[in-house]
């Protein structure tokens, strides 16, 4: 696949989605929600189910939050939209934002998409990194999506699908033969 530089997003036509180099690092995070209808909740946004879907339930902007227990390396977003079947209900432009916590969120990227269909990946930052071959990563330990605008300046959303990758591990393994880097072992390396 081929991996644009420049933090154009990825788009994926159909409700499959293509296999990505990024590890999924969404099962780590705690989700939250700034509203929803009852049924719509953000288990939707997880279930793996493109006809199910997160519907937003109060006054915009609508936001989905991920909290991890440990600051992690966030690379790019995953999300699916239906524009066919959703209509004003679609999101336009997303704001991205991360911190340390909920107090302290900072906005890493702003991203406009027009009648989307299928799943879009697009990176976090908007932040060239040193090499100037791809985006740096965000390390945090919040990260909220907010739904700043709709399509036909809808009021609610509909969001069917996310998931937060983090970055490829391209470094050779110097730790030895126990090298746990995966973040499975990660998020439990720390005593407490």
């Amino acid at each position: 696949m081929d991996v644009p530089v420049d933090g154009t997003p990825i788009i994926h036509s159909g409700n499959k989605q293509s296999p990505l180099p990024w590890p999924d690092i969404s099962e780590y995070a705690k989700w939250s929600v700034s509203s929803y209808k009852f049924g719509f909740g953000a288990e939707c946004l997880r279930d793996g189910d493109s006809a199910t879907f997160w519907h937003s339930d109060g006054p915009q902007p609508h936001f989905i939050t991920a909290e991890f227990p440990n600051k992690m390396a966030i690379q790019k977003i995953s999300i699916y939209l239906s524009y066919p079947q959703d209509d004003s209900y679609t999101p336009s432009t997303l704001a991205i934002r991360a911190g340390t916590g909920p107090n302290d969120l900072q906005d890493t990227r702003v991203v406009t998409l027009d009648k989307p269909d299928g799943w879009i990946t697009f990176d976090v930052s908007s932040e060239l990194n040193e090499d100037g071959d791809g985006l740096n990563p965000v390390y945090a330990y919040v990260l909220q999506i907010i739904i700043a605008a709709n399509h036909m300046s809808g009021k609610d959303t509909h969001v069917r699908g996310l998931r937060i990758l983090g970055p490829i591990d391209e470094s050779p393994n110097d730790d030895g033969p126990f090298a746990f880097k995966a973040p499975a072992y990660t998020l439990y390396e720390q005593l407490r």
